[in-house]
């Protein structure tokens, strides 16, 4: 004998709840154009590099950024 969940046909019922405030014509609208993604990117890039630059010195301080003097280790460099 198997026990049914009750839980899935609740959920999918409470989407097509959801769906049905949604128009038709707007639902195959969903996708986003590309250009906008790349913005996005591009935006979430910069924000992301200011703020490194932003909190380089308490980067530095627990150790997640290298300190700018050190350069490469001499043992990795070829002869």
């Amino acid at each position: 004998m198997q026990i049914q969940s009750k839980a899935l046909p609740q959920s999918f019922s409470l989407r097509r709840e959801i769906l049905s405030f949604i128009s038709p014509a707007e639902r195959g609208a969903e996708r986003s154009h590309p250009l906008l993604v790349f913005s996005v990117v591009v935006l979430l890039a910069l924000f992301a590099i200011v703020q490194i630059d932003l909190h380089s010195a308490q980067l530095q301080a627990i150790g997640l950024l290298g300190h700018g003097g050190t350069g490469i280790d001499p043992v990795f460099l070829s002869p």
